[in-house]
């Protein structure tokens, strides 16, 4: 499957593996895609693996005794704590418009790592559709139960009309969910396609759509592959990677809503393109919200500046829908 390859990148030189099916596809980033030197001494690795025991053993207490309505601002604060210890700082851009934001939204992003869905339930807690056996690692399992993951063999093609069934019931009951359309984890130098098949839960439920466009970038403003989760890694590569590195800032930037209409093609099509990065025009948007000291906002006052990134290349590829 081709790449659609970030501003002043290189090609990747490891080849695709042969996708499952139609809808499982692969991605052909590897080791060779990611480039982290290791800048965190032993202190600071130690200080931060403290702080995950920490936050990971604190959190379940703090949920039960905090009241039910108030746990979404603790579901969002131990999250920037988690990323925090982790070394990684939060970048959000709010780019929607005056729309009513209440009621259910299927929000979609492109996959980069485990660290996306902490970095995501840092802007709002929302439920995930996520690997079936993430409530079996050891960092995230606790938080995939809390957050109501739900599961998905990609490997079992037979299960999406299921899955797409659960989506659409719990967007009707008021939920947020987020899904990854790529179907599977690139460096973020390079994306894949989104595949259209989950989509099909908002057509159903007839709720809208929240383009997210998340990226990692350095210390320099500089995309970085540190979150990357690809290849052969193992979730202990990728933590350890993410424990030693410094600088990295989980850049989120929310685009407007799109309505679901009847296609999920031409809805695919269109979270696509709002979440290429395409901001050679500086624009304004309306203000960083939730902001705390592990926040970034852009710029000052109550409208804040734009930042302005090369037009992204894209390579046009023929597209394989499920």
């Amino acid at each position: 499957m081709p790449a659609l390859l970030a501003p002043d990148t290189t090609p990747l030189s490891c080849p695709p593996a042969q996708p499952v099916h139609a809808w499982m596809p692969s991605s052909p980033c590897g080791p060779t895609c990611v480039d982290a030197a290791a800048e965190a001494g032993r202190l600071r690795v130690a200080a931060r693996v403290l702080g995950i025991v920490g936050t990971l053993v604190s959190f379940p207490l703090a949920h039960y005794a905090t009241p039910r309505k108030h746990r979404p601002a603790v579901q969002r604060r131990y999250a920037r704590m988690l990323l925090g210890s982790c070394g990684i700082r939060v970048r959000i851009i709010d780019n929607r418009g005056p729309e009513d934001r209440s009621g259910g939204v299927l929000v979609a992003a492109r996959h980069i790592g485990w660290t996306d869905i902490v970095a995501l339930t840092a802007v709002e807690p929302m439920a995930f559709v996520a690997r079936a056996d993430m409530v079996e690692w050891p960092m995230l399992g606790d938080i995939a139960k809390r957050v109501r993951v739900i599961p998905i063999e990609r490997e079992k093609l037979r299960t999406l009309p299921a899955v797409i069934d659960s989506m659409a019931r719990r967007l009707t009951a008021g939920e947020r969910i987020t899904f990854f359309p790529e179907g599977t984890t690139w460096c973020g130098r390079a994306h894949g396609r989104l595949r259209p098949a989950l989509f099909q839960a908002a057509v159903d439920a007839e709720t809208p759509v929240q383009p997210i466009r998340l990226r990692y970038v350095d210390r320099h403003g500089d995309l970085s592959t540190v979150p990357g989760f690809v290849g052969v890694d193992s979730l202990g590569d990728s933590i350890r990677r993410v424990l030693h590195a410094r600088g990295v800032t989980a850049e989120i930037t929310l685009q407007p809503l799109e309505s679901p209409g009847t296609d999920r093609h031409d809805l695919a099509r269109r979270c696509e393109a709002a979440m290429a990065d395409n901001e050679a025009v500086t624009r304004a948007f309306t203000d960083v919200i939730h902001g705390t000291e592990n926040v970034e906002a852009i710029g000052t006052g109550a409208v804040r500046r734009a930042t302005t990134t090369p037009q992204a290349v894209a390579t046009e590829a023929a597209r394989t829908d499920a």
